[in-house]
């Protein structure tokens, strides 16, 4: 299996251009041109003002505090394939996580801010010790990638069995 989320990453940067755009525009209508003529609508310019830059610093800071990236992930071959890196305001360093399939010893999930954001974590052996990967932030993948991503390591990650008279509980 292989995915990536480079279509929502890329309307992100569309999304996050045209906020600009319309947010300098609108600074240059109102302040440099004096073309648009207040109240409108009732509101004072400063109202106007507030409002669009609270709307543009939404949509700039949401998906930093999100912690959103760019994630490519694949099963396919012999290894368990991530790629990653931060779609912030400023694209962060290019990450790649590659375990064989032989060596994955597991994976956890993380989840914070009322499931907003949600990691995993790898985890490899290397001879005997398990080695801890950095999380890689999932909130950025749709429900249903996040699923698939979550049953794929699944798959690969060794089963824990009981030993004949283990307390389970």
């Amino acid at each position: 299996m292989t995915l990536n989320n480079s279509r929502s990453v890329i309307n992100l940067k569309i999304t996050r251009r045209i906020s600009i755009i319309l947010l300098l525009a609108f600074l240059l209508l109102t302040y440099v041109a004096r073309i648009i003529k207040y109240p409108v609508l009732g509101m004072s310019q400063i109202f106007w003002t507030l409002l669009i830059v609270s709307c543009f610093a939404v949509i700039v800071l949401l998906p930093v505090i999100l912690k959103f990236q760019y994630v490519s992930y694949t099963d396919e071959g012999d290894s368990i394939i991530f790629r990653y890196y931060t779609t912030g305001f400023i694209a962060g360093k290019k990450n790649s996580i590659e375990i064989n399939k032989r060596t994955f010893s597991g994976f956890t999930i993380n989840k914070r801010l009322f499931g907003l954001i949600e990691s995993v974590t790898l985890f490899q052996q290397i001879r005997n010790n398990v080695a801890k990967y950095p999380p890689v932030y999932i909130s950025g993948l749709k429900r249903g990638e996040r699923v698939k991503i979550i049953r794929s390591l699944s798959s690969f990650a060794p089963q824990i069995t009981a030993k004949p008279g283990a307390n389970m509980s």
